[in-house]
């Protein structure tokens, strides 16, 4: 098979079917409440997880609760979460996100989001100061179940090698591109997300992918274009 004469949406559903066989079908289930989700998603920018969670479980200790890491000193809160990387950056803009949310909910909780349709979703969340597409999208699908589609940077590779997306795709542009290829089912996006982050972190390496043990690599365009051909290179 040529895997250039698949359309992409036929494409998309074949490497979620294929995915879903290799790793299993997984439940949805909120893995943290939502405020933590939206902070810890946050710190976790050029963060390993581990030392993300240091920085979000220190801050807390040391700060008590959402009011006081809102009115902690700057240079206090930065150093509480200096195990992720950029806290001088990343500190004042937690402290704006939490005074924002106060300032039009009345109270540091965002559980209103629940009941807001998902683009309105996520206009609102995208509105506060470092959270981009991809925060708010991991927030109100893995939380709130919205149909949204979280693209990180292992979504975002894979599907540029198999050819789900075209090479000068934008990771911004690649959430609606791939949403709209899938059925609006948050668990098939749930999936689809998480089987394709898994992949990229275990098979689909952004250097020296392991092809030849890629159950896509029957339908995928790097594979036929590089790999098949012996040319030996990452990405």
């Amino acid at each position: 098979m040529d895997a250039h004469e698949l359309l992409p949406k036929e494409k998309t559903l074949q490497t979620h079917e294929l995915l879903n066989d290799a790793y299993k079908v997984l439940k949805l289930e909120s893995r943290r409440t939502p405020m933590h989700e939206l902070i810890s998603t946050m710190l976790s920018h050029r963060t390993t997880h581990a030392d993300e969670e240091k920085a979000y479980y220190r801050m807390l200790e040391q700060f008590g609760d959402w009011e006081g890491v809102m009115n902690a000193p700057a240079d206090e809160l930065a150093k509480a979460i200096a195990t992720s990387r950029y806290p001088e950056q990343k500190a004042p803009r937690i402290q704006e996100t939490l005074r924002l949310i106060k300032e039009e909910r009345g109270e540091i909780n965002i559980d209103f989001l629940q009941d807001m349709p998902a683009e309105e979703a996520l206009a609102w969340l995208t509105k506060l100061p470092g959270v981009g597409l991809k925060t708010a999208s991991l927030l109100l699908l893995f939380n709130y179940k919205k149909p949204v589609l979280p693209v990180d940077t292992h979504v975002f590779r894979v599907s540029q090698r198999v050819g789900l997306i075209g090479a000068k795709v934008t990771a911004n542009k690649a959430h609606t591109l791939l949403l709209h290829m899938l059925p609006p089912d948050p668990v098939v996006l749930y999936n689809f997300h998480i089987h394709l982050l898994w992949h990229g972190q275990r098979i689909c390496t952004w250097h020296k992918p392991k092809c030849e043990a890629c159950v896509l690599n029957g339908i995928c365009n790097y594979y036929q274009d590089v790999r098949e051909k012996g040319i030996d290179q990452a990405a």
